[in-house]
């Protein structure tokens, strides 16, 4: 999947393209490679936390990443393809700013499509970030061929069994940080380096340390719905159950009850899985797969036997639509050539 762990790069071999993103940990750009034309994406810590010379545990997490990549990444096509790490170094004529302290920078390929939910700065725009989550993940009731009914449940699922099988769990998959390829089915995972495994004992806040079933319940929190379609489009804009996790026995708590009206097929399989993830009793991710696979093939008919699908279908397209605004083009998203197979 990629070659040496620590290649290093320059960064005058990339060429600043855009802003694509900025978090807590990163700050992300999108670039170009001039010695081989491919659209890349370079990271780097934050610059506010670097000014402040606290900087060191994202260093850290950068390099726990290559070497979790290392172990099971070259096994796994939707993590992102590692083009080299910098060399430590103050970057600021390269950025354009004055940080003024010595970090690296990681430049990966890009992930190809949309994130699943979008930069929630955006929504100052009115843009429609949960587009991606909405129609691809939650509700996709119309998929490429070949893909099958959920690729976005079934393409986590894969990596997460791949680095299960190398001793890690990759945790924070939310839709934030998956991208979307509406003409492949593809997913991309742009930033894997949450993870449990060798040397990790990750803990966050007052949740306390973390497992593959913190994994499980981002599955059922973010891609799994008890609820019809939308009828309408604007029902598919806004990111479905995007406040941050507190505990998980608070999120099952949520969980359960958003599942309790639901219908007997659907809500006793949800339920099952809601209480065995709380009680963290899963042994492998098989296990989980096959109880998250019956809640999906449940919505599946449900959905397919909607009585008002056509119209269900059609408020889906017209969501789609929205995804040919130029807001889409940062992600250098061809939407024409994105959505040929899916708007008609």
């Amino acid at each position: 999947m990629m070659g040496k762990l620590m290649e290093t790069v320059a960064l005058d071999r990339f060429e600043l393209v855009g802003p694509l993103g900025s978090g807590a940990d990163y700050d992300v750009r999108a670039g170009l490679d001039r010695e081989t034309g491919l659209q890349v994406v370079l990271k780097r810590p934050s610059p506010q936390v670097v000014r402040r010379q606290m900087h060191g545990p994202i260093e850290e997490r950068t390099t726990r990443t290559l070497e979790a990549y290392e172990k099971a990444g070259q096994h796994c096509d939707v993590v992102p393809r590692v083009i080299g790490v910098t060399e430590a170094g103050i970057h600021d004529d390269y950025f354009g700013d004055d940080v003024g302290q010595p970090y690296r920078v990681r430049v990966e390929e890009l992930a190809a499509g949309i994130p699943l939910v979008g930069d929630p700065r955006s929504r100052i725009l009115r843009v429609p970030i949960g587009l991606g989550q909405n129609l691809f993940a939650l509700h996709p009731l119309v998929t490429p061929g070949g893909s099958g009914s959920w690729p976005v449940q079934e393409q986590l699922l894969a990596a997460q069994e791949v680095f299960e099988a190398a001793g890690y769990a990759l945790l924070d998959l939310g839709p934030h940080n998956i991208f979307y390829s509406p003409r492949s089915g593809r997913i991309s995972l742009v930033d894997a380096g949450a993870l449990v495994g060798p040397g990790v004992d990750r803990a966050q806040g007052n949740r306390g340390p973390q497992d593959v079933h913190d994994f499980y319940l981002e599955m059922l929190k973010f891609y799994l719905a008890p609820e019809l379609p939308p009828s309408d489009a604007a029902g598919y804009y806004d990111p479905y159950n995007q406040r941050p996790v507190i505990s998980l026995e608070q999120e099952c708590d949520e969980l359960s009850r958003a599942f309790a009206p639901a219908a007997d097929n659907l809500r006793e399989p949800a339920t099952g899985c809601i209480e065995r993830v709380r009680q963290r009793s899963y042994g492998t991710v098989a296990e989980f797969g096959r109880d998250l696979r019956e809640c999906l093939a449940v919505i599946t008919i449900r959905n397919e036997g909607m009585a008002a699908r056509d119209a269900a279908v059609d408020a889906w397209r017209a969501a789609l639509h929205r995804l040919t605004e130029s807001h889409w083009t940062r992600y250098q998203f061809d939407s024409e050539a994105e959505l040929a197979g899916l708007s008609a």
